[in-house]
């Protein structure tokens, strides 16, 4: 049963993830305003919510999301796009900031700017058959939501602007090769393999999971001697953490470690 509902997103709260489907399946979950508010909106519910320890975005009926609206294009208004882009930043720039981990699950097609939002998230799983697409030039119009941004750092600046350029479809074998997907599952056992890696990655220590998704992050941009002192700061932190405890008795008792037991985000900060 959902938790809350938008428009076009439904929100599910199962354990310890938030499930996020996008909920426009007659337009195969192209986007619109309502949609981007609503994930914008759950985003900052799943930040303060201590129970929500992993996000993962998904798509219902026939595909994850093919991006834009086909039928809002070719309206000639750049300042309708500048704004429509600036609340779809927003949405990426949440996503990349928020100490959580975001798992997009991908079955499909992710096209355009649904394939961007997939990017933004922290991880990718995906059904066997499914296929991204960055279909933009055959549009004339260049990659929004972030895509110039992420893709060249996984695939590096020059296989990236060829898959720009070719806007042809990405199978998910080529995808995983290029260090895009992060795990493929057969098409029946889908909804079960996603639930568990979501509760595995759910179970861990969050906390933790946050600093190493920030200075992941930071890695891109930053020195190896910057990276070595916020390592050298952070972990002066981790130690002093009921995780860190718990995780050194566990290994002591050779049981499970049972993560943020005890701790809520008012007093891990």
């Amino acid at each position: 049963m959902s938790d809350f509902k938008y428009e076009d997103v439904i929100v599910d709260i199962k354990e310890n993830v938030m499930y996020l489907t996008l909920n426009r399946p007659d337009r195969l979950n192209a986007f619109s305003p309502e949609m981007i508010l609503g994930l914008k909106e759950s985003l900052t519910e799943a930040n303060t919510n201590d129970r929500v320890k992993a996000i993962v975005i998904k798509g219902s009926g026939r595909s994850f999301s093919a991006g834009g609206d086909v039928k809002t294009m070719g309206k000639k208004d750049p300042i309708h796009t500048y704004d429509h882009i600036g609340k779809l930043n927003e949405l990426i720039i949440q996503m990349n900031n928020l100490e959580k981990p975001i798992i997009a699950a991908v079955h499909g097609y992710a096209a355009g700017a649904g394939f961007n939002l997939a990017l933004a998230s922290d991880l990718i799983v995906a059904t066997e058959g499914s296929n991204f697409i960055l279909s933009f030039s055959k549009v004339g119009l260049i990659s929004d939501g972030g895509g110039l941004y992420f893709l060249p750092r996984i695939v590096g600046p020059y296989l990236a602007k060829e898959l720009f350029f070719n806007a042809e479809p990405i199978s998910v074998e080529k995808a995983h090769s290029l260090g895009i997907v992060n795990q493929i599952y057969t098409v029946d056992q889908f909804d079960d393999e996603v639930e568990k890696f979501a509760s595995k990655i759910a179970s861990g220590p969050s906390y933790a999971y946050g600093f190493i998704k920030k200075l992941t992050n930071l890695s891109l941009t930053s020195s190896l001697s910057e990276i070595l002192e916020q390592e050298r700061i952070t972990q002066a932190t981790m130690v002093t953490t009921e995780d860190h405890a718990e995780g050194v008795q566990a290994f002591k008792e050779k049981r499970n470690p049972q993560f943020g037991k005890n701790e809520s985000k008012e007093s891990r900060r």
